[in-house]
């Protein structure tokens, strides 16, 4: 049955394993935790409330699926006492405050969560001796854009502009340091954790309802009757489904178990290039398959100048592709078809069986997968 199948991917890498995510109420983490609790993962979940109301988390019941664990990664003692409580053996430490917009009002939030945040995390991880794998997830934005339309690579200077692609670079450099002074080389042996880092392009998918992010404010947009009104319209960015990045994530956490010092490094998870189209395309791929109203672009006043973003992101993940045999599965258009689909169940019965809707979004998307031959559907290859 489905349950079987779903433990056999990634070779069975997560059934029977207790696993923490920590912001495993955000979005990404949602859909992360139902993947891993379908593959019979023991879950436990570290983060603050859910950050949207609707959320996704609350929508698909998780709380009672997991184990749910109230705290914030800037506190090091909940953190240290969670893992010592529980017993991890894979870490995937997703909470961060993640948009560009909301760091330019709340900077020392901002990097108190995705430097400090980090960095607890990391030395916690270094007091729980179960631990083998740890995954830290960054953003494409991590990277010094210097607007040229070249495709980021991994070894590419680090950077940012705003407070937040800032923060997320900081996170790389403590990733890199932790790794080297504590989890590799001289001070590595038995007991070593494995250590990587995800850099993800923009994710799309069901569920997201955060500001400031484009397809949740076309669907507030769309469900309010309201015309759709766009801040950058021009801007092109490596539009990708969440599970794209996130079975690439679970992957690579599966070759870290079996292989601790080959995979230990920096990935990006990305569309190819085809897939990385304008603001302004992806509202016209969306609306065609919603229908309805157009689409303009916000008045130059409100368009924030004094807020830069940067104009023009692009993943290379060439390394993914021949280091870990990743690779995508929807093209882009699928994956906003996917993703409209999503929306229009929930608008259509907000208490419907959502858990039960979404698993089926991953079992298809697993099944697409087996089609393609991705190699972490092949038992044992």
């Amino acid at each position: 049955g489905e349950a079987l199948s779903m433990k056999d991917l990634f070779e069975g890498a997560f059934s029977g394993r207790t696993v923490l995510v920590t912001g495993h109420t955000g979005f990404v983490g949602s859909w992360l935790i139902l993947w891993l609790e379908a593959m019979g993962a023991e879950v436990v979940g570290y983060s603050l409330e859910p950050p949207t109301d609707p959320s996704l988390f609350e929508i698909l019941g998780l709380a009672e699926r997991v184990n749910h664990i109230h705290g914030d990664v800037r506190d090091i003692d909940r953190l240290k006492e969670a893992l010592s409580q529980h017993h991890p053996e894979m870490v995937f430490h997703l909470a961060a405050q993640s948009l560009v917009r909301f760091s330019y009002d709340h900077p020392v939030e901002t990097y108190g969560t995705n430097v400090m945040g980090t960095v607890n995390l990391l030395e916690a991880v270094r007091t729980a001796p179960e631990i083998r794998v740890c995954v830290v997830v960054t953003t494409d934005k991590c990277y010094e854009n210097r607007e040229t339309g070249h495709l980021f690579r991994e070894d590419d200077p680090l950077g940012g502009y705003d407070p937040y692609s800032s923060s997320k670079a900081c996170a790389e450099l403590v990733t890199g340091a932790y790794r080297r002074s504590f989890f590799s080389g001289s001070a590595a042996g038995e007991g070593t954790v494995a250590l990587s880092s995800v850099r993800a392009g923009n994710i799309i998918g069901g569920g997201d309802w955060a500001e400031d992010r484009l397809i949740p404010d076309c669907v507030r947009a769309l469900n309010q009757g309201r015309d759709i009104t766009i801040r950058n319209p021009k801007s092109i960015r490596p539009w990708q489904y969440v599970l794209e990045p996130v079975a690439g994530y679970l992957w690579l956490a599966a070759l870290m178990w079996r292989d601790p010092s080959s995979f230990s490094e920096a990935w990006n998870f990305g569309p190819p290039e085809s897939d990385c189209v304008t603001v302004g395309e992806l509202t016209d791929m969306l609306l065609r398959f919603w229908g309805g109203r157009s689409w303009s672009a916000a008045e130059r006043g409100k368009a924030d100048p004094e807020k830069h973003e940067a104009g023009s992101l692009k993943l290379d993940c060439s390394k993914a592709m021949t280091g870990l045999k990743w690779q995508p599965v929807y093209p882009l258009i699928k994956a906003v078809e996917q993703t409209v689909q999503w929306y229009r169940e929930y608008g259509h019965d907000p208490d419907g069986d959502l858990y039960r809707y979404t698993l089926n979004q991953i079992s298809e998307y697993v099944e697409d997968a087996r089609k393609a031959e991705a190699v972490w559907t092949l038992r044992g290859k």
